[in-house]
């Protein structure tokens, strides 16, 4: 694929989360170091009582009442965070509506997730005797958000769903971004989205890496994850058919890598890590000093943080400012790539910084705390935002000021 020079422009975003149902709520939310992070309300299983989570603060009557679809009776809470986050990004950026059913308009969007939501549903389903599938089946699979949102607003341009675990939507920014400078779309509309299932839960407590109390990125006695929920999507517009829309931010830089040594855990020595981050840095054509602030993976557990903060030392020589906002949100599986670069454009857009929350004690031999108070009036311009999967699936993004 030719990579040409065009610059790639975030025009309009949109998001749901654990501390706020659209962007200016999500921005309070961080100026004033509010959590999310809380005992669920809405999410149903066995463990609601021992662990807390990110859970968004809508239940799926009231999504459905808000969205106001044309056609609700089938949705999954995956796809209600989709929509409600998919239609902030188009009011944000004044997209009409042959714009976004143009050809030269791509939708990428990530899950892992998807319908699993509803495996108890299915499950049922498939000990009865019926004549007909169960009709939470076209909703199973990860890419039925993606099919729904394409076919509500006609878009005719190149659409994927992506799956590389928590790397997913930042994984959709980059690949949109490469299609614009290629060529191959005007503009892309990026993001992901996924719901506390049953599924992931038993799945990371069987792993044992979920916290019994609200997860502490980045603090010595860090116990684990905290499963959370939400959905955010982003316009990416090349620079030649904006016109008069907003401008957010620039994606500088993208990079991604996999290292391949474990299938949930990444390498102690920081291979996949620093791969990405470099990558990100040479496609963006600037220094590591240059950046000013780094939206960590940040995710609590032991190896995460600890690997993280090896490949940040390894790279930079002062390591820059950087917090985890998943002490906000909680973990949101795929769609923690794109809900991170949204908060990391606010602190372009507004040249703040927002505090981490419940790191007491720095982790050794760094003994480097994340940002511990909101911060006005910085001088930021380059921000970098990580997203490690399962598996090594490592991607790093940056974002810039626009001046």
């Amino acid at each position: 694929m030719q990579i040409l020079k065009k610059r790639v422009f975030v025009t309009g975003y949109g998001i749901v989360s654990a501390i706020g149902n659209n962007v200016e709520e999500n921005l309070n939310s961080l100026r004033a170091g509010k959590t999310g992070i809380k005992k669920a309300n809405h999410f149903q299983s066995k463990y609601v009582d021992e662990f807390s989570f990110g859970e968004v603060n809508l239940s799926n009557q009231e999504l459905i009442d808000e969205i106001q679809f044309e056609d609700s009776s089938d949705l999954t809470r995956t796809d209600l965070f989709a929509i409600k986050a998919f239609q902030e990004a188009l009011k944000y950026s004044g997209l009409e509506l042959n714009e976004i059913a143009n050809a030269e308009t791509a939708l990428l969007s990530a899950s892992t997730v998807g319908g699993m939501c509803l495996t108890d549903q299915m499950y049922n389903d498939a000990n009865l005797v019926i004549d007909r599938p169960s009709p939470y089946l076209a909703a199973y699979w990860n890419a039925a958000h993606t099919i729904l949102l394409a076919k509500q607003y006609g878009i005719k341009g190149f659409t994927d769903t992506i799956n590389t675990a928590c790397s997913s939507s930042a994984n959709t920014i980059m690949m949109g971004s490469r299609l614009i400078k290629a060529g191959r779309a005007n503009r892309a509309i990026v993001g992901g989205t996924d719901s506390l299932a049953k599924f992931t839960v038993n799945g990371f407590n069987s792993l044992q890496i979920l916290s019994s109390k609200a997860c502490q990125p980045f603090d010595r006695d860090r116990s684990g994850i905290t499963l959370g929920e939400g959905a955010a999507y982003l316009v990416l517009e090349s620079e030649d058919v904006i016109g008069d829309r907003p401008l957010l931010a620039e994606v500088s830089g993208y990079g991604n890598s996999n290292d391949a040594f474990h299938p949930s855990s990444l390498s102690e020595d920081a291979i996949g890590v620093c791969a990405a981050m470099n990558k990100a840095l040479q496609s963006a054509k600037i220094s590591p000093d240059q950046i000013d602030y780094i939206n960590a993976h940040g995710t609590a557990t032991p190896n995460n943080d600890q690997v993280e903060l090896t490949g940040i030392q390894k790279l930079f020589n002062r390591i820059p400012a950087y917090n985890s906002t998943k002490s906000y949100t909680g973990h949101t599986l795929a769609a923690a790539g794109s809900i991170e670069a949204i908060y990391s454009i606010l602190s372009l857009k507004h040249q703040e910084l927002y505090p981490s929350l419940q790191c007491k004690i720095p982790i050794e031999p760094f003994n480097q705390f994340p940002i511990k108070e909101f911060k006005k009036d910085q001088k930021l311009k380059y921000a970098m935002s990580n997203s490690f999967g399962f598996a090594g699936n490592c991607t790093s993004l940056i974002l810039s000021k626009v001046s």
